[in-house]
């Protein structure tokens, strides 16, 4: 599923390659992928600019120019991809969106969506989502600050988009590696500079995972910026740890496979 990193670097680039420009054209393959009647998505959205494009958590916010919004989750399998008719992938595809002779498909939104809403429905809509980890507003201070009453384990309190927008599975995994923290230990019970350490991975890793594109295919043909993130534990299985040289394990975490070094995560 793509997270923060992934989701930011899709709204960059898709800002460069749609923003300002006007949907002239709407495919609908799938229409529980979208929320309404396929006649009231199309009025509200075709011809209409790409005024802005957001980023919350692991959403996309495309703001047109009538006011209306479209809510993008890709969820599980989710994917895009931008290009002309002929560089179309060979792949299901649940909506299309044109602009002109380029199209931007919407790939293997079984779970994922395109919600047609008003900004009113959006913001209730995310309300609940917890800080932007990379927002300049999460200190440390803030941070500690929401970890003072957590008692669950490390993982499964990161993947909780209540308590930090945007971390999934991958990147809760790389960033437990690079603060050298086990998955299952409690938060209550980590020392300050544990916590301290957890504060600055998360903001290293999901950094650097933007910085290198995350780990999606790319977006358009000829794309160099996408999908240069290569993970350091997660998906590992038996390869040595980049630290430590020992192998990572996998265990399973409700229900989510989870990936760590024994030796040198403590």
């Amino acid at each position: 599923m793509p997270e923060l990193p992934e989701m930011e670097t899709y709204k960059s680039q898709l800002q460069q390659l749609i923003g300002g420009h006007t949907v002239s054209g709407i495919v609908i393959n799938r229409k529980k992928s979208i929320n309404v009647p396929e006649d009231q998505f199309f009025h509200k959205v075709l011809n209409q600019k790409i005024a802005a494009i957001d980023r919350r958590a692991k959403y996309l916010v495309f703001r047109l120019e009538n006011g209306s919004c479209l809510l993008l989750h890709l969820m599980l399998g989710g994917w895009m991809f931008y290009g002309k008719k002929e560089e179309q992938p060979d792949r299901t595809v649940q909506v299309q969106l044109s602009f002109g002779d380029q199209h931007l498909y919407f790939i293997g939104l079984r779970l994922g969506y395109l919600h047609l809403l008003t900004p009113e429905m959006i913001n209730n809509e995310l309300q609940n989502i917890g800080p932007e980890p990379l927002d300049p507003n999460f200190t440390l201070n803030a941070f500690l600050a929401i970890m003072k009453n957590k008692r669950g384990g490390l993982k499964t309190t990161l993947l909780k988009q209540e308590v930090l927008a945007g971390i999934g599975n991958r990147y809760s995994d790389e960033i437990l590696w690079d603060a050298q923290l086990l998955p299952e230990r409690k938060i209550h019970e980590l020392e300050q500079d544990e916590t301290v350490r957890l504060y600055d991975s998360i903001r290293i890793v999901l950094q650097n995972g933007i910085q290198h594109g995350g780990y999606m295919g790319p977006l358009f043909k000829g794309d160099s910026k996408t999908g240069g993130y290569k993970m350091a534990v997660h998906g590992l299985e038996g390869k040595p740890c980049k630290r430590c040289g020992a192998p990572i394990v996998k265990i399973e975490m409700s229900s989510r496979k989870t990936y760590y070094c024994k030796n040198c995560q403590h």
